[in-house]
């Protein structure tokens, strides 16, 4: 039988010695393997767990219920927050009223990278905008974020060396097992008719785009805030305003098209 991984979280209600050992002896009663643990929130545990049959899962669940030590948080498949709150020790934030926006500030690079790398992973549409100010690492953090994914990075718009305006690719550049890179104010200013065909013939493929300024980049085309599937905000501390008009400016001073 195949073995399935689970999620296990609880908060700790009264912290005593031993009681890790406890909830790992009871796994192990139950032939449930630990594949990892760490804590994920201030008096919180979270454990990756793997178990060949789910009946198991199902007694854990009444056994936890039944302690007074402990609160049981959640039982069930991980999810990819899930696996990275355990990998890095706490949860990613998202935006209260709407989650598909998550928030890192550049202390978090690393779990960043981790994040979208896990994004990147499968050869599928996948639609990830990513806002910050200049500097701050968002074009880095793709880059190693594709390396990570064993993923080809392809830049279609870009300011990261220089203005970078593609208007068409080469053979081999367009592939499922690639990640395409969208700077939104450069594609808005810069670009011709030929770059935004590209970018539809782009958008059909079974890939993942991560647009840069993905705000400025709605406005341009026929695309919608609501396609994304996730939106990253990315700021050197946790008070950083992302603006877009004096970016626009200080970039493309002589564009008189800009309102």
């Amino acid at each position: 039988m195949k073995k399935t991984e689970w999620y296990l979280e609880y908060e700790i209600i009264i912290n005593r010695p031993g009681l890790l050992g406890e909830i790992s002896s009871l796994l192990g009663m139950l032939s449930i393997n630990i594949i990892m643990i760490n804590g994920v929130k201030h008096a919180r545990r979270g454990l990756l767990i793997l178990t060949k049959d789910d009946v198991h899962i199902k007694r854990l669940k009444t056994i936890l219920e039944t302690m007074d030590t402990i609160q049981l948080i959640k039982l069930r498949k991980p999810k990819l927050r899930d696996r990275l709150a355990v990998r890095h020790g706490r949860y990613i934030q998202s935006d209260q009223d709407d989650r598909k926006v998550i928030r890192f500030v550049r202390d978090d690079l690393g779990i960043l990278v981790d994040f979208m790398a896990e994004l990147f992973k499968k050869n599928e549409h996948k639609l990830v905008g990513i806002r910050g100010m200049p500097r701050v690492g968002k074009t880095e953090s793709v880059v190693a974020a594709s390396v990570c994914a064993n993923k080809r990075w392809v830049f279609v718009s870009s300011t990261l060396l220089k203005q970078t305006v593609r208007n068409q690719l080469v053979k081999g550049e367009y592939s499922p097992e690639n990640t395409y890179i969208i700077d939104g104010i450069v594609s808005k200013h810069r670009a011709n008719e030929k770059h935004w065909r590209l970018i539809r013939e782009i958008m059909q493929l079974p890939a993942v785009k991560v647009i840069e300024h993905p705000d400025i980049f709605v406005q341009a085309t026929e695309y919608t805030m609501e396609d994304f599937d996730y939106i990253i905000e990315l700021r050197s501390h946790e008070e950083e305003e992302i603006t877009y008009r004096d970016l626009e400016l200080n970039q493309f001073p002589h564009d008189h098209g800009y309102m």
